[in-house]
């Protein structure tokens, strides 16, 4: 009974108590397809041993690095991680999913969190930032009803170059609500068409990403300037952060709230997590901002101390004074980033800003030179889009049996580019990889 702690006597005495005659009837609103019933059709045991070769073989159909080489970012890329930020992640203190309920008992969780939140204002160009939530795609959901909470409008436009798995959080967060979203196309160069503001009216925000998800680096001064005239709020997201160390930040270039995906910063890829969700904005919208905010204080002695600011979840205050329901502690993924932005220092973030810009300027450069277009003219960081006409999937297939991973191709999300491909190159990538991969597209 070690993990099955309800004996059938237990069982049937609750049963009783709902006034049903057994498990099958307690589920029976739960239609056939969605519901597994008590008869899972498992396998038979393995032995420890067997179990281990049967996950290795299952791992082995995934092309991960180092064993491929991966061009592939849309959102999740591949950077090296320094030994500190790996040590901090494995600490018995840090590696807890507790969320600091009687928070100033846990001095070290609030400073941590407080340490993130003071880099990640500097990184975003941002007056406050906090550090509660999931990962980019719920943080810009989280920034657009922040905005509308600010403005009291309930229509939103969203750039068609945010990257599209969050476009779509976006929408489930918006579905239910009668919340109005816009999506704006995209240029000729690959950057937000802002003049098809001039149609929309009545607007609480405008969400433009930077570097998009072609990779291209928006005007977000003009944006800004275009939303602000029509009394809106500037959203600028982003999923690559280390853009920030080549380009000015979004907070000084007009944007009111900026959050995106912090998982460069430190954290591995994972198969796709976990993420680390950004969020801050200017400091009059403080009280609008979902989360938690640290703040630095002093106790009675004059010793410095931290305290638990800001917390706008409905298990603090009332229910419709809310602004959101992140629950999930993420101080362990905020930390990490933390290390790793102290780690590299200012120094240091520039010029693995500028290795990784570079490497992209040379595998772009060598495959125009190779005869490949680039159908965007914008300048660019880390990842751009280019066109391999005729059948590239033959390629593409070819490429993965020699531990090659081409990019991402976009006909499933811009059927416009159907013969373009994503794709990028971090500093992990070596000159002869970003070679052989023009070599093996052009044979």
């Amino acid at each position: 009974m070690r993990y099955l702690p309800h004996t059938p006597e237990d069982i049937a005495d609750m049963l009783a108590q709902v006034g049903v005659e057994s498990l099958d009837a307690l589920f029976a609103t739960i239609p056939e397809d969605c519901c597994c019933r008590l008869g899972m059709k498992l396998p038979q045991a393995l032995t420890e041993w067997e179990l281990n070769d049967h996950m290795d073989a299952l791992a082995a159909r995934t092309a991960v690095s180092p064993d491929f080489k991966v061009f592939m970012g849309a959102g999740s890329y591949d950077h090296f991680v320094p030994s500190a930020a790996r040590h901090v992640l494995t600490r018995s203190e840090f590696v807890t999913s507790y969320t600091p309920y009687q928070p100033e008992i846990s001095q070290g969780t609030l400073q941590a969190i407080y340490e993130y939140q003071t880099l990640a204002s500097r990184l975003m160009g941002t007056e406050v930032a906090t550090a509660s939530h999931y990962d980019g795609s719920t943080a810009l959901a989280e920034a657009l009803l922040m905005a509308i909470r600010v403005t009291r409008k309930k229509r939103v436009a969203v750039s068609a170059a945010v990257h599209p798995h969050h476009r779509r959080v976006v929408g489930t967060y918006f579905d239910p609500t009668g919340l109005e979203i816009v999506e704006l196309p995209y240029l000729a160069d690959g950057r937000t068409d802002l003049a098809a503001l001039d149609s929309l009216e009545d607007l609480a925000a405008v969400a433009v990403q930077s570097p998009n998800f072609f990779g291209c680096i928006e005007d977000l001064q003009a944006a800004a300037d275009a939303t602000h005239t029509r009394e809106a709020l500037l959203v600028a997201s982003f999923t690559e952060p280390l853009a920030f160390g080549l380009l000015k930040n979004p907070g000084s270039l007009g944007a009111d709230i900026v959050c995106g995906e912090g998982q460069s910063l430190g954290l591995p890829r994972s198969f796709g997590g976990p993420g680390l969700g950004m969020l801050g904005s200017r400091m009059k919208f403080v009280r609008s901002l979902p989360g938690r905010l640290v703040g630095r204080t002093q106790d009675r002695d004059g010793r410095d101390g931290f305290v638990l600011t800001l917390a706008t979840r409905e298990q603090h205050i009332r229910r419709e004074k809310a602004t959101s329901n992140i629950c999930t502690n993420n101080s362990l993924c905020a930390l990490t980033a933390a290390v790793y932005m102290a780690a590299l220092g200012a120094t240091g973030f520039r010029e693995l800003a500028q290795l990784n810009r570079d490497k992209a300027e040379y595998l772009k450069s060598s495959l125009a030179q190779a005869g490949f277009d680039t159908p965007f003219s914008s300048p660019t960081f880390n990842e751009f889009v280019v066109r391999f006409p005729g059948d590239f999937d033959t390629v593409y297939s070819r490429l993965l049996d020699k531990k090659i991973v081409a990019g991402l191709p976009l006909a499933k999300y811009y059927p416009e580019l159907s013969d373009c491909t994503l794709l990028c190159a971090t500093e992990t990538a070596g000159k002869h990889d970003l070679d052989d991969l023009v070599k093996e597209v052009r044979s």
